[in-house]
C-alpha cells in the first residue's frame, strides 16, 4: 500500500524515466509535489525504496531504479491505496511468508501479527511501515475475514485510555471511523498517530487522552484513517 504522495511521486519519476530515460532530481521532485523542503521527498524515496517499488544505486547521481509498479500505474505490484500493508502472518520460525490468511475463527488461541514499527502517542511522527517483529495476538480479538497489524506505542498521550509508552495495539486495517473511536490517523500523507477521531464540520480533531495534550484539528483531506484499535498487549 501506498500513500498518496507516495504514489504520486512514484507516478511522477516514472513518468520522467519513460521520457528523458533519467530520473529527475530532488530539487524537481519537491517542486511536482509542491512540498516546502528536501526532506520530505528523502522520506517518501525511503518508503517506496522498503517497500520494494524503486532501488537506489550507490555512487551514482540521480541513482534511482523503478523496480516494480503498482496496479493504478499499469504494474503488478501491491495496492496503492494509502498507508499501512498489513498482513495476518501464521507462525512458523523459518517458513516462508504464507498468502494472507483465510477468515479466523474466533476460538483460535493466538495468532502472529506483524508489528510495522512505532507510532506516536503525542504529537504525529514519521509513519513506519516496515515489519520489525511478529507479535501473538489472541483470536478474540480479530475479526473474521479483516486485515490486522499491531504498533508499538510511543509516547503518553493516549494514558488515560489505558494506553502507556511501550505497548502494542493491535489495528483492525479500516479507512473509515465513528467518533470517539481510537485510530491510527495518517496526518498529510506523511505522519501517523494514534488518536480518538472526531468530526467537527468540516474538519477532524485527533483528541489525545492526556490533559497534557492539546486536540489538533486538521481540514479533513489533511487526514486519512488507517485502522481503528482493537486491542492492546502489554509485557510487565
Amino acid at each position: 500500500m501506498l500513500t498518496k504522495k507516495q504514489l504520486d511521486l512514484l507516478e511522477f519519476i516514472h513518468k520522467r524515466m519513460q521520457a528523458d530515460g533519467v530520473p529527475p532530481s530532488f530539487d524537481e521532485m519537491k517542486e511536482a509535489l509542491d512540498l516546502r523542503s528536501k526532506s520530505g521527498i528523502h522520506r517518501l524515496i525511503t518508503a517506496l525504496e522498503e517497500r520494494g517499488f524503486i532501488r537506489r544505486l550507490a555512487h551514482r547521481a540521480r541513482a534511482i531504479e523503478i523496480v516494480k509498479l503498482p496496479e493504478s500505474l499499469g504494474g503488478t505490484g501491491s495496492s496503492a491505496r494509502g498507508g499501512f500493508q498489513p498482513r495476518v502472518i501464521e507462525g512458523g520460525a523459518g517458513q516462508p511468508a504464507p498468502a494472507p490468511a483465510p477468515p479466523i475463527p474466533a476460538n483460535l488461541s493466538a495468532t502472529e501479527l506483524p508489528v510495522m514499527g512505532r507510532i506516536a502517542a503525542g504529537v504525529p511522527i514519521e509513519a513506519i511501515s516496515q515489519v520489525s517483529h511478529h507479535v501473538a495476538v489472541p483470536g478474540q480479538m480479530l475479526r473474521a475475514g479483516a486485515e490486522h497489524y499491531a504498533l508499538e506505542v510511543k509516547g503518553d498521550s493516549m494514558i488515560d485510555a489505558g494506553i502507556n509508552d511501550g505497548d502494542i495495539v493491535v489495528i483492525r486495517e479500516t479507512d473509515t471511523a465513528d467518533d470517539g473511536d481510537i485510530v491510527v490517523a495518517l496526518v498529510e500523507g506523511q505522519e501517523a498517530t494514534l488518536k480518538r477521531f472526531l468530526r467537527r464540520g468540516a474538519s477532524i480533531a485527533l483528541e489525545a487522552a492526556n490533559p497534557a495534550y492539546e486536540t489538533r484539528v486538521y481540514p479533513s483531506d489533511m487526514v486519512a484513517v488507517q485502522g481503528r484499535l482493537v486491542g492492546l498487549i502489554r509485557s510487565y
